[in-house]
């Protein structure tokens, strides 16, 4: 075992530039923080060797620097170890100054600010000219939308810029000139603002009339830039694509191959089939691979095999051969390209978050550890003071629960210093996930009571109130089908309606019993009981949505019935003359009396993540994982999602706005023989265009899913140009192939490693039976490894701003 005083002793590193000789022992590291210009004196380590020699400590002879000191390295401390929880690099200034803005920039009202000003500038592209404010995308109805005054929107995304280049000022400086330099995010962040700033007043000197709006397409940068997981994401892809790219060659070959072999098989000399096919899906060879692309998706499946297959079935093989070597086997080979590059894609992120965290809080140690060092004339006793420890820990940002959990682990060990390891399990507290504990359950003297608070307290009275929930959603499904042919005035919901009150009055027993048996405080304390409770009352106030239905109205109309009548009730018949029965409002929907929503939520709510947890310590050992902050990671698609969904948005836009009109005779389109069966008109996708951002996202959504998306070939080939297939060919490469399983990967990761990890916390459980201590890395432990002492040490001796010594 590696003696106390060896763990204790700072680290080596080298002042940059000068002749590499060790520091000696008890300089206190915070004195050779390199401090930005101006920002006022620090001592060197020259200085502190005079001190020495002359017979005094630093601290000594300057008592008011001394306590500055102390201040700098505890404010340090505070950061680093705000870095660890946060997973943030350590690699910034830390000088005062800066420390005191690095801890203003990531506030949470500053990242609120910053993550507010990314949605407000996306967001413009819903208001600004083409605005998407009509109620319609049809060309044949939508009337014109409202445009801003020029200005308007142009002033907000000034606002935004200047919010953005206060952004990349304050990183710049927090880095440092050097590591800014080296920074090809940040440069590439400076490039897109200079650009959106040029195009901007562009577009003012032209009084908003450009007909093109660069800045637009840099937008999704700004969302990108300030995500670290879709840097990574990025990442992964350029380190994929060489593999991607082989497969897509092969794609290509297999096209051109089919494409060829297939014109030569469909000339249409012999066989009126053949002559058919030829015209209609094998005419010249762009159309011929179109169409096979389009068979690629099956989207075209089987309407381009039937013509020739309904003279000769021999002619199938062509197309299942197509379709078993391009679908069945090259595509899924691209989804497998992927999920390999992707497969240690949670494991990397974990073990860099692990990597950070081990780093920020060895060098919060040795900057506390260099407190302690202060005036000390025996080495061996350097380390880590409880006291200063707890001065830094009141100042982090933290939530109280972890805080109280670690100050009550830090009294409950001796006196003394804290030594590398001792201070490192300290911090074991932050991977463990905070659950609050339940309130007590009341206690009765009657036996009776007792029995009765057992009895709906317990777990299968939840499965009984499930079951009924079950039922009550059983019974709306059978009216809905059996009085699907009649028309909602002419239906008699007295059965339905019966149920529906046995129901609500079993839901609100339940609501009472379980609030006698938990408690009013024990009750509320379950998320489950409070989403059902809220439903209850709910159901039971409002007539619309209550399952006590109203089937009819008084004579002055003024209230509805709570209480299902039959349909030849006296107070039906006297509602209108003749006796005739009228139902109420809320009869019409009497099928709906309970949300059939809330019967789906109900029953899976208990068994669900966030139903309601059992009773448990305040800080729950060994439940997520809980290194990564961005876990699960399948979220994380979606950025990249939307960034991809906005570039192709807005290039549509520049391409196809106004290519779509709307037909002289609206109401003949869709009737008029002239128009191609199966034919955009014929479908009447008029709404389906790129006249403005909303409408072309719904586009590309329609046509990502490649259910008819020969049809939106088709008609833009007809309305813009043969050009216009590139655009969807290349819209459905980045959608459909790469993003969607890009997506597919990470889900799969996920589950993956959820699966393993509960395999692993089964066996560790059963291994650690008789400690309480199970930190979150603990499951993973056979995949994510400890960073050594030497690739800690040779970090922080890299470090650009502080050097610590050893």
């Amino acid at each position: 075992m590696a003696d106390t005083r060896e763990e204790s002793e700072p680290l080596l590193s080298r002042a940059r530039g000068g002749s590499g000789r060790d520091c000696p022992r008890g300089v206190p590291a915070c004195s050779s923080v390199q401090e930005s210009p101006g920002s006022g004196p620090v001592q060197s380590w020259s200085g502190a060797r005079a001190h020495q020699a002359a017979g005094s400590t630093p601290g000594q002879a300057d008592r008011p620097g001394a306590a500055a000191r102390r201040d700098l390295c505890l404010d340090q401390a505070v950061v680093l170890i705000e870095d660890a929880i946060q997973y943030r690099s350590i690699n910034h200034r830390m000088d005062a100054r800066s420390l005191w803005l690095y801890r203003r920039y990531y506030s949470g009202s500053s990242q609120w600010i910053l993550s507010f000003t990314i949605f407000l500038i996306l967001a413009l592209a819903f208001v600004e000219t083409p605005s998407s404010l009509t109620r319609t995308s049809d060309v044949r109805y939508r009337l014109a939308p409202w445009e801003p005054p020029c200005g308007l929107t142009e002033g907000v995304e000034a606002l935004c810029l200047l919010v953005f280049a206060a952004d990349v000022s304050v990183k710049s400086y927090l880095i440092g000139w050097a590591q800014f330099r080296r920074n090809p995010w940040l440069l590439a962040y400076l490039v897109v603002l200079v650009v959106s700033l040029l195009d901007w007043i562009v577009s003012l000197s032209l009084v908003c009339q450009e007909p093109l709006r660069v800045r637009r397409l840099l937008r999704p940068f700004f969302l990108m830039q300030n995500s670290s997981m879709m840097k990574k994401t990025l990442k992964c892809i350029r380190r994929s694509l060489p593999e991607m790219a082989s497969v897509g060659l092969l794609l290509a070959v297999h096209l051109c191959l089919f494409t060829v072999f297939g014109m030569l098989l469909f000339t249409g000399e012999k066989d009126a089939g053949q002559d058919r096919e030829r015209l209609t899906y094998f005419f010249n060879l762009p159309e011929a691979l179109t169409t096979l692309l389009v068979l690629l998706t099956t989207a075209n499946n089987p309407d381009v095999m039937i013509p020739v297959y309904s003279r000769n079935r021999a002619y199938a093989i062509f197309f299942i051969a197509f379709t078993l070597i391009g679908s069945l086997f090259l595509m899924n080979l691209m989804t497998a390209i992927i999920y390999n590059q992707f497969r240690g894609y949670l494991m990397m992120s974990l073990q860099t978050s692990l990597l950070r965290r081990r780093l920020g809080t060895r060098a919060a140690y040795k900057v506390l550890s260099s407190v302690t060092a202060e005036g000390e004339t025996h080495p061996e006793r350097l380390g880590v003071k409880p006291e200063d420890f707890l001065q830094v820990l009141q100042k982090v940002q933290l939530d109280s629960d972890h805080k109280q959990a670690i100050t009550e682990k830090l009294h409950s060990r001796g006196g003394g210093l804290l030594s590398t390891d001792e201070f490192q399990k300290l911090f074991d507290e932050f991977e463990k996930r905070v659950v609050k504990e339940h309130p007590p359950r009341p206690e009765y003297r009657s036996p009776f009571l007792r029995t009765t608070q057992f009895l709906f307290g317990h777990h299968y009275f939840d499965y009984l109130g499930n079951l009924m929930a079950l039922g009550n959603l059983v019974t709306i499904c059978v009216f809905l089908v059996l009085d699907a042919h009649v028309l909602p005035k002419d239906r008699d919901d007295f059965v339905l309606g019966i149920l529906n009150c046995i129901f609500i009055l079993y839901y609100l027993l339940e609501m009472l019993l379980k609030a006698f048996s938990l408690g009013l405080q024990g009750y509320l304390s379950y998320s489950s009981n409070v989403f059902d409770g809220l439903l209850t009352i709910v159901l039971l106030e409002a007539g619309d949505a209550g399952p006590a239905v109203a089937v009819g109205h008084d004579a002055a109309g003024e209230r509805a019935h709570r209480l299902p009548l039959p349909t030849h009730h006296p107070q039906h018949e006297a509602d209108v003359p003749g006796g005739q029965h009228h139902p109420g409002p809320d009869q019409e929907h009497a099928g709906l009396r309970r949300d059939p929503g809330g019967c789906l939520l109900r029953p899976l709510l208990p068994s669900s993540p966030w139903g309601p947890p059992s009773a448990a310590p305040a800080l729950e050992e060994g439940s997520q994982p809980q290194l990564s902050p961005h876990a699960p990671l399948y979220p994380q698609g979606f950025p990249l999602g939307q960034v991809v969904y906005y570039v192709f948005a807005i290039i549509g836009i520049d391409l196809f706005r106004g290519v779509v009109v709307a037909p002289r005779n609206s109401s003949l389109a869709s009737v008029n023989g002239s128009v191609p069966c199966g034919s955009f008109e014929q479908l009447e996708y008029w709404p389906n265009n790129f006249d403005d951002f909303a409408a072309a996202l719904v586009t590309l959504w329609d046509v990502m899913i490649v259910n008819n998306w020969q049809v939106f070939l088709d008609a833009f080939r007809r309305y813009a140009g043969p050009w216009s297939e590139v655009y969807f060919v290349l819209w459905w490469l980045v959608s459909s192939v790469i993003w969607v399983n890009l997506f597919l990967a990470l889900i799969l990761e996920n589950f993956l490693h959820k699966w393993d990890r509960r395999s692993h916390l089964q066996s560790l459980t059963e291994e650690l039976e008789d400690t309480s201590e199970m930190t979150e890395e603990l499951p993973f432990r056979d995949v994510l490894e400890e960073p050594t002492e030497e690739e800690l040490v040779e970090k922080l001796s890299r470090h650009p701003h502080l050097q610590l010594c050893r």
